[in-house]
Parts: C-alpha cells; sequence; structure tokens
C-alpha cells in the first residue's frame, strides 16, 4: 500500500475542485482505514458545490460511500455495529458521521446531533484528519463510527446510498410510527421518494401516492411500488381525489416530505387524517415558510416530525430492506455514469444535468 492517497478537495463554491496527495493516517485505537471503492453523489453534495448551504472549506465532498477495510490499528479489534471485529477485506458502509456516545444528544437517541459529531463528506480537512469523504482513493473512519458490513450479493449500484439515502428513509419510517396496511403520501420522487415508497411497501403499506413535478421522475414511483402517482403542477384537486380513493376520504395516516418544497409540505399536512404525522426530511437548505394553521395541528391532533440525517439503526434496517428486495426493485438503474476521480467537476456537471437520479465516483 502506498503512503498516499489522492483526493479532490472543495475549497468554495464557484472555486476549481483541486487533487491533492495526503498522507496516510497512523491509526489510533478504534479508527479504520477504508480503501473507497466507489461514492455516490447525494443532493447534499450538489447544494454544497452550488452554494445552495455551506460547509466549512476546504473539504472532501461525497459521503455515499461503499469500501474496503485496508488497514486497522495495532491492539484491541474494531469491531463492527453488531459486535463482531473488522477484519482486512471486509466490505464496508459506515454512518454518515461518528458520534461519542455519552453527551445529552447521544443519550437522547440523537446522535446524529452529537455535541462532538464528526460528519464524514463535510469536515473541513485537518492535518490530524484530512481523508473524511468520499471523493478520495481512501477514507479515515473515527473512533464512534458505526461500521457495518454489506453483502457481496449486493451491486455497488445498489449498496453505495444505502448510508444516506436508504438510511434517512428507514429514519423516517421510524419515527412516523408503525402503519400496517397503513397509506402513505410521499412528496418528491427523487432518489429518497422512491426509496421511501418501496420501503413502505416492505414494511407493508398498503397504499402509497407519490407526487412530484418532474414527469421524468414521476415515472418511475409505480416501478417502486406506488399505487398512484400525481403531477405535482395539476390543481390541488388532484391530489385530493387520490386520497379520497385510498382513505375513503379518511386522510393518509403519513406524509412524507423529500421535496423541501413549502407548498408541499402544506399539502401533506392537510392530506393527513385525525392522529396523522408529517415528517419533514426534504429542508436541508434554506426554503420560505411553510403555512402552519395552529388550529388544523390542533383539531386534527397531527404530529409534525423534523429529521435531520439518521440513527445507526436505521443504517441496519436499510441494508436489510436492500439485501431482501434488491431483485424487486430496480435500485441499480437510478445510478447514472460513473467517473474517475480526475473527471470529478464533470460528475457534478452531470448530476446537475443528468435525468439520473445519482452519479458516481470511483478512484
Amino acid at each position: 500500500m502506498k503512503p498516499t492517497a489522492r483526493a479532490v478537495t472543495f475549497h468554495g463554491p464557484g472555486r476549481d475542485l483541486e487533487t491533492i496527495e495526503f498522507a496516510l493516517p497512523k491509526l489510533q485505537a478504534g479508527e479504520v482505514l477504508v480503501k473507497v471503492s466507489c461514492s455516490t453523489l447525494c443532493g447534499s453534495d450538489l447544494h454544497t458545490y452550488h452554494g445552495d448551504r455551506g460547509t466549512p472549506c476546504p473539504t472532501i465532498l461525497g459521503h455515499e460511500i461503499l469500501g474496503i477495510v485496508a488497514e486497522l490499528p495495532a491492539g484491541a479489534p474494531v469491531l463492527d455495529h453488531f459486535g463482531m471485529p473488522l477484519e482486512i477485506g471486509a466490505r464496508v458502509t459506515w454512518g454518515i458521521a461518528a458520534s461519542c456516545g455519552d453527551c445529552f444528544f447521544c443519550r437522547h437517541e440523537l446522535p446524529q446531533k452529537c455535541a462532538t459529531l464528526f460528519k464524514y463528506g463535510h469536515q473541513q480537512i485537518t492535518d490530524a484528519h484530512p481523508l473524511s469523504g468520499g471523493m478520495a482513493e481512501y477514507c479515515h473512519l473515527a473512533a464512534g463510527t458505526p461500521v457495518f458490513r454489506v453483502p457481496e450479493s449486493l451491486p455497488d449500484t445498489v449498496a453505495c446510498p444505502a448510508n444516506c439515502a436508504t438510511a434517512t428513509v428507514a429514519a423516517a419510517l421510524r419515527v412516523a410510527g408503525q402503519h400496517s396496511e397503513g397509506t402513505l403520501l410521499i412528496h418528491g420522487a427523487g432518489m429518497l421518494g422512491l426509496t421511501a415508497a418501496a420501503m413502505a411497501r416492505w414494511q407493508g403499506y398498503r397504499e402509497v401516492i407519490v407526487v412530484d413535478v418532474n414527469p421524468q421522475r414521476l415515472s418511475r414511483a409505480t416501478e417502486f411500488g406506488a399505487t398512484q402517482v400525481v403531477a405535482a403542477g395539476e390543481a390541488d384537486s388532484s391530489l385530493d381525489d387520490a386520497v379520497e380513493a385510498a382513505t375513503a376520504g379518511r386522510g393518509v395516516d403519513v406524509a412524507i416530505d423529500v421535496s423541501g418544497a413549502p407548498a408541499a409540505m402544506r399539502q401533506g399536512m392537510e392530506a393527513l387524517r385525525v392522529g396523522g404525522c408529517a415528517v419533514w426530511v426534504g429542508a436541508v437548505f434554506p426554503t420560505p415558510p411553510v403555512e402552519v394553521v395552529p388550529e388544523q395541528v390542533v383539531r386534527k391532533m397531527i404530529e409534525i416530525r423534523g429529521l435531520h440525517n439518521y440513527a445507526p439503526r436505521d443504517l441496519a434496517t436499510a441494508l436489510e430492506f436492500l439485501d431482501q428486495t434488491e431483485a424487486d426493485y430496480p435500485f441499480s438503474g437510478l445510478i447514472g455514469d460513473s467517473y474517475p476521480l480526475d473527471h470529478a467537476a464533470a460528475a457534478f456537471a452531470a448530476a446537475r444535468e443528468s435525468v439520473a437520479f445519482r452519479v458516481m465516483l470511483r478512484p
């Protein structure tokens, strides 16, 4: 193994990406060095790259990552999430962040909001820990990172988004509560929306309505389990009719928004049944305010939950879901072209313009 690793560094919106060689780290207890197999560009990577959200710079973008354990520290074994010792050569993914396990938020089951959070693909490059993103040959996992083995049967194109898109969907369905034979409304038919439709059906939802403004994306929804689709540009009555047909006028059990559009979040609230739950996932960048009618919230006894990232147990659910349903849903078809690290700028351009839901980078 050579003593250095190439990485593509991001220095801010409008500035050129730069490829830099970094020295490989000397591992400390609990750390892991992973040789990156591939990384997919998430929507949040695009928001950062184009200046829609801020991040400390310079940094190495990319947090949907798949790789092979390349090196482990001397001494005590490093354990995966389920308590099994990791070994060199294991195919792995890992939680989007490392957490301490002991602060207020960790103790209250919000490890993604840890007081000392270390977040992959978002950290500023430091001398002690430069290799923290997927757009590199290696990624240096900090102690406190939940590491998961990935079944060899899962193609890279299916497994790579698991530790962001798929796990976030698992968290959204978890916080919404168990609704076997229930009804779900999803605003947004991107990677998260299609994954939510498929996972909801896997979990027993009877009716899944998907809404999107993009007809090409919406056309894929039935392949991923949607029972009805509604074009967002149509009158609200089209959505009302879909909800009426799915619920006999009662309203949906759960409305998940992965679009970040205020109008979609409002529609989701209005479509809920008495006692229903809205989960807002998509607004991870500044948006206009959403009109909330307090009387509607009170009289309908609805719950509004915000969700940012996920807990390790949600990544476990995500991998179980993909392993059990990979043959049932065309997830591989959501990934477009693959690009080498040297063509990272072209990958970002393609991700913005492409009809594909993700583009992939391979070292």
